[in-house]
């Protein structure tokens, strides 16, 4: 079901890619353009990365998952699909929904096409980018819902918090990356 789901997902980013080179692809050459858009997803992914350091040590970050196999919870999950049923599409809509996706592909996604010069022309990278994206997605989510199957029954608070710190300070330390890479290099 999670092949499915991502498939949908990889079909939207699909879109938004062409899109982006569609509508942006004159402003890949430009080098104020492509230091606005790091600094800018640099500083977006600061921010995440800030935020969540935030509600860890604040403790606002809800562990009530954690632990949550007794027989009280056995039939919370049992709720009538009166949803979308195909697993394609219910990927496409759960990316769209999120607007942290928006603003990633807007802000971050389209910095790595500038940085890496992806367009249509170069075709090559174009296609490895997006099959790199896609196959880092796959490989994330297969992990993520895999330890959050079996993990959440055997984890506790401080791990989860420490995993969510690591986290968070790769995404601080890559936005400072992110943001100041355009700077690093003379021309594009």
């Amino acid at each position: 079901m999670g092949l499915w789901i991502i498939t949908g997902h990889a079909i939207l980013e699909m879109g938004i890619i062409i899109l982006l080179l569609f509508g942006f692809s004159f402003v890949l050459k430009n080098i104020a353009v492509v230091r606005i858009i790091g600094v800018s997803g640099g500083l977006i992914l600061i921010l995440f990365g800030a935020s969540i350091i935030k509600d860890i040590l604040n403790g606002n970050i809800s562990t009530n998952f954690l632990n949550s196999h007794d027989e009280s919870n056995k039939d919370t999950g049992l709720i009538e699909n009166k949803g979308i049923e195909n697993p394609v599409i219910g990927g496409i809509m759960v990316s769209m929904s999120n607007p942290y996706w928006w603003v990633w592909w807007a802000t971050i996604g389209f910095a790595f096409m500038v940085q890496f010069d992806i367009s249509f022309k170069k075709w090559p990278k174009l296609l490895a980018f997006f099959l790199g994206h896609e196959a880092g997605d796959l490989i994330w989510y297969l992990l993520v819902s895999t330890l959050a199957f079996f993990g959440l029954r055997h984890m506790n608070r401080k791990v989860y918090y420490g995993i969510l710190m690591c986290c968070a300070l790769f995404m601080v330390l890559f936005g400072i990356y992110l943001g100041i890479s355009p700077f690093l290099k003379n021309s594009l």
